[in-house]
């Protein structure tokens, strides 16, 4: 087979020649050369899983501490989690604020597509970019009714949001969520890029696209200017949550020793960061724990990118007002701007593992029965309880990860657990499974589940 039948090469490679005109492969998402076609490769699945996994959680930018950023604190209306009808309603929202007259023009090469761009971008006003889009890509004829300005953003997007660049990093070797890169002042001109990302973001939202790319959940969380908690920290690092957890229902003393300080690497230099000042001269106590647990958690999510997010958050801002956005949580808010995606059933089936139960046990035969049942958002959210995010990678199902830091994949698992059935279904996402206690009736499991998916916050801990 010729490299031409291969079909495109994996998202984040490129071809080059060396001086001699033998061709090489660039990996960008490893930065690294290789003279093996990885279309050929066996990993093909790793490595493309490493570039698309889905949206599931990792770092967090949100700060309980950000200031004037508690828009969302009051309590919220009961609004039914319905996000086609909420996006109806929002939709209807941002055409009224939508120019009647004018376009917004962009015309950029393929070739230079970030940095163009960014150049053009920022040099509109938030009122111009609500405008029509009009996209073209250079050399390129036809008029854009939509498919256009739809694939330069998500060829943007991946541009943009790829950690070769510097602006964002995967937020654990183990999960290809996204978090932004408190390294990213390296670039001297960080700040205005962030401003640019947060500006693609709401257009996106405003125009109706979608990104190719996803963040942690507590990013999204903190783009609502909800606080984050301790609890969002599960998706994010299980080890360091579990350990959390475990130092609040504890007694630590003469078992932990910690100060209120941490020590974190930046361009490899060992650095200590006081959680307060003089921290360093204040241990860690009984009385004194629950306090550090929560400087603790603001740190870790908001640790040297206050500045970052709050440029990207102020781009996001000019094109989508922050009181639209409190109807949303966080989860819907990931699947407005990265979409529902497409869940092949027949795949999702095929790659289920069973657990204390098989294929004729009546939960597992209600359980597709409801999934066949379910509309593509529903199905989304199912799939977002149990994994922790509302996509799946490009190999499919069987190629979902869990977030413990185990090698290989972890197939979403149905799990018939010996429970009362007053009980709720429960999550655990770090294993992509779902323990279901013995319903009686098909009626009982479909409410119950739905019940769980829809209402339930948090997840559960193993």
């Amino acid at each position: 087979m010729c490299a031409d039948d291969l079909g495109p090469l994996p998202s984040g490679w490129e071809t080059r020649h060396t001086a001699n005109g033998r061709v090489y492969f660039v990996d960008h998402n490893n930065r690294t050369t290789q003279f093996t076609d990885p279309r050929y490769s066996a990993n093909l699945t790793i490595l493309q899983q490493r570039v698309r996994s889905p949206p599931a959680d990792p770092p967090g930018l949100s700060g309980p501490q950000l200031k004037n950023n508690k828009v969302n604190e009051s309590p919220l209306p009961k609004y039914k989690r319905d996000l086609v009808q909420k996006l109806k309603i929002l939709r209807q929202e941002l055409q009224a604020m939508q120019p009647q007259s004018g376009h917004c023009r962009i015309e950029v090469s393929r070739e230079e597509i970030f940095e163009e761009s960014y150049r053009q971008i920022m040099k509109m006003r938030p009122k111009d970019l609500r405008k029509r889009l009009m996209v073209k890509f250079q050399g390129e004829e036809g008029l854009d009714y939509g498919g256009v300005a739809r694939e330069w953003l998500y060829l943007l997007s991946h541009e943009m949001l790829n950690p070769y660049y510097g602006l964002f990093q995967y937020s654990r070797d183990d999960i290809y969520t996204l978090q932004i890169n408190q390294d990213s002042g390296i670039n001297p001109e960080h700040l205005s890029y962030f401003h640019f990302v947060g500006r693609i973001i709401g257009i996106a939202v405003f125009h109706g696209h979608y990104l190719d790319g996803g963040f942690t959940l507590p990013f999204y969380k903190q783009l609502l200017g909800k606080s984050i908690t301790l609890e969002d920290m599960e998706s994010v690092d299980p080890e360091l949550h579990r350990s959390l957890v475990w130092m609040l229902d504890n007694d630590i003393i003469g078992v932990l020793e910690n100060n209120f300080c941490v020590e974190q690497i930046s361009f490899g230099e060992m650095r200590t960061h006081e959680l307060k000042p003089g921290g360093k001269d204040i241990p860690v106590t009984d009385e004194n724990k629950k306090e550090y647990v929560r400087l603790f958690v603001n740190w870790r999510f908001m640790r040297g990118i206050e500045a970052q997010f709050l440029a990207l958050q102020k781009g996001f801002n000019e094109l989508i007002p922050q009181h639209l956005l409190r109807p949303f949580d966080e989860k819907e808010l990931e699947l407005m701007i990265s979409g529902l995606g497409k869940i092949d059933m027949e795949d999702w089936k095929a790659h289920t593992r069973l657990k204390h139960c098989t294929s004729d046990t009546s939960i597992v035969k209600w359980f597709w029965r409801s999934v066949a049942e379910f509309d593509e958002e529903k199905r989304a959210r199912l799939l977002q309880f149990v994994t922790g995010s509302s996509r799946v990678p490009l190999q499919g199902f069987k190629a979902l990860q869990g977030s413990t830091g185990a090698v290989g994949p972890r197939l979403f698992t149905i799990h018939q657990i010996d429970a009362s059935t007053d009980n709720l279904p429960k999550a655990h996402t770090c294993f992509n499974r779902i323990d279901i206690p013995p319903y009686e009736s098909y009626e009982k499991f479909v409410d119950k589940l739905t019940c769980a998916v829809e209402e339930t916050c948090g997840f559960a801990v193993e």
